[in-house]
């Protein structure tokens, strides 16, 4: 029995793990289906508050409510401005203007930035691999996130014409997206503090609750008409993106983000933007330009090589032994002849 258990859970495990991140990228796919029938923010809040409801009733249930602390009051309210208001409203307002996959693609290249974070907070080793990682998704985003006329231009020497504003800046989806990219990596990196006070589940519910009441605070303050166009459909595909896009996704990741290395388990997100891009060509018809692509290829393999850099610097050694070994054999060889 015990032999069977083992064996369902290895089988099980794997799903586990991939599971937010298909969920996070269908979920992206469900939800530019629907912003033409509402607001960014809103949109952005009906994802993330009945999905913090959801989970704090989980939490209830398992009997995981305990007193917290004013520092850990405080830690999770800095947690909902940053990963679910900051994050989703990004997310939100990045939809309006990019499609489902690419934006996906950006948002996605957190880890290099939590690898970063995380080499000067917790002192993972980033290694040649892993730098190497890091220069390459620089080059992947500057593909994707930059106008193509720019980088040809650049290539051929011409640094003219380039119309740069901070305001054309924001009216670009990638960067949008670039943003929110970078505000999830800033929340991957405070659940070990989080967690500290509060436990990682119950931290997970009120971060998303308290960031939806803002997101919906902002949202009746400057938008209209957030509900009124909205049939069952889009109703339907707001709930995928709220139970399974957030409340079962965000619960599993920061559960597992919480037990485990921060910057390894958050490079598995190289699935999310492989889900997005799938979904978004079969269901949405997306289109990518060819740098796009390569930048797309670029980012996707430097999530990899940060991801796999222990794995590969161990594999070089090995290798590399190896060879001198047979180098050493060869001499021995030729002196005794």
């Amino acid at each position: 029995m015990n032999l069977k258990v083992t064996s369902d859970w290895s089988l099980f495990k794997p799903i586990i793990l991939i599971s937010p991140f298909f969920f996070w990228g269908t979920a992206m796919v469900a939800m530019k289906s629907v912003i033409p029938q509402t607001t960014p923010l809103f949109m952005a809040g009906v994802r993330i508050f009945p999905a913090g409801l959801l989970i704090l009733l989980v939490a209830l249930m398992l009997g995981k409510f305990q007193p917290i602390s004013r520092r850990g009051w405080l830690w999770i309210c800095f947690f909902a401005l940053i990963d679910g208001c900051c994050f989703q409203g990004f997310i939100g307002e990045g939809l309006m203007r990019t499609g489902a996959g690419l934006g996906s693609v950006m948002i996605d290249s957190q880890p290099l930035a939590v690898a970063i974070m995380s080499r000067w907070l917790f002192k993972e080793v980033i290694g040649f691999w892993g730098w190497l990682g890091l220069l390459t998704g620089i080059v992947g985003i500057s593909l994707i996130g930059l106008p193509d006329e720019w980088i040809l231009r650049g290539l051929q020497g011409d640094f003219t014409g380039f119309n740069w504003s901070w305001n054309g800046l924001f009216d670009n989806g990638e960067w949008l997206m670039l943003l929110a990219s970078l505000s999830m990596a800033g929340g991957t990196i405070m659940i070990p503090f989080v967690c500290r006070h509060v436990d990682a589940v119950v931290a997970t519910g009120w971060h998303l609750v308290i960031g939806g009441l803002v997101l919906f605070l902002f949202s009746f303050q400057y938008e209209a008409n957030q509900w009124i166009n909205l049939d069952l459909n889009s109703w339907l595909l707001l709930s995928y993106a709220t139970i399974f896009g957030s409340a079962i996704a965000y619960g599993v990741f920061f559960f597992l983000a919480s037990k485990g290395n921060l910057t390894s388990l958050s490079a598995l997100t190289f699935l999310t933007p492989v889900f997005a891009l799938t979904f978004g060509n079969l269901l949405l018809e997306e289109k990518l330009s060819d740098l796009q692509w390569q930048g797309v290829w670029l980012t996707l393999v430097s999530i990899y090589l940060i991801n796999q850099r222990e794995k590969i610097s161990k594999f070089m050694f090995r290798e590399n032994l190896y060879i001198f070994w047979q180098k050493l054999k060869q001499i021995q060889i030729l002196n005794k002849e």
